[in-house]
């Protein structure tokens, strides 16, 4: 362990448990994930490795978040509050953050005053949230590379290469282009989708995760947005 770390752990007020909360929200979207505790050596491991380690207070026992379901968090940036007993940790998710397989833990709206903004919950059944929508999307076109199942158009895809699964996107482009020219709102819709889904299946291929797409935008974004 680094001077760094040593010196970052000796600012934490741990409570009487030897335990510090974290929020985890997501690098990318800034949606809160969930809110676990860490003892010293999970703070330790999750620094040491870049990926978060929690302390389980029903268990008593520490858990590296993913190790068996492989929905890890890559650490990205984590913060201290101004008390220095919390912890704030921005992470790419590589899965959902909750047991139930919703992305955030946080999906039951109990209470929306009257001057909330008109937003519609995430992960609320049969009104899901669109970024949800392509996490979900993204980790079932992984897990046909993975298994490969016979009759999928997306193993397909796999099976042809890197050429086969470009020239699809050269195609969808083409159509998309012909949609707007056409000024057709629900061709535009149908071909758009189209070419968002083989864009996906090349991020798979190359093994680029869509939250490194979504942080080169938000760069840009902050980047146009500043003085």
């Amino acid at each position: 362990m680094d001077v760094n770390t040593q010196e970052l752990i000796s600012r934490l007020k741990f409570d009487k448990d030897g335990l510090i909360p974290a929020v985890v929200q997501h690098a990318a979207t800034r949606r809160v994930l969930m809110v676990a505790y860490l003892n010293r050596e999970a703070v330790e491991l999750s620094l040491r490795h870049g990926e978060t380690h929690f302390w389980s207070r029903s268990r008593q026992t520490l858990w590296h978040k993913g190790e068996s379901s492989g929905n890890r968090q890559e650490i990205v940036r984590v913060e201290l509050d101004c008390d220095s007993d919390t912890l704030l940790m921005f992470v790419n998710p590589r899965g959902p953050a909750c047991h139930t397989g919703a992305p955030s833990c946080f999906f039951t709206e109990l209470v929306s005053g009257r001057d909330a903004p008109s937003v519609v919950p995430e992960d609320t059944p049969g009104r899901p949230s669109y970024f949800s929508t392509l996490e979900r999307l993204v980790e079932v076109i992984k897990s046909r590379k993975a298994e490969m199942p016979e009759g999928s158009y997306t193993s397909y895809l796999f099976s042809k290469g890197i050429d086969k699964i470009l020239k699809k996107i050269g195609e969808e482009s083409a159509e998309t282009i012909i949609a707007a020219k056409n000024h057709s709102r629900a061709e535009l819709t149908r071909e758009s989708a189209d070419l968002l889904y083989h864009l996906l299946v090349l991020f798979v291929n190359e093994d680029l995760e869509i939250e490194e797409v979504f942080k080169e935008l938000e760069k840009r974004a902050l980047q146009r947005s500043g003085p």
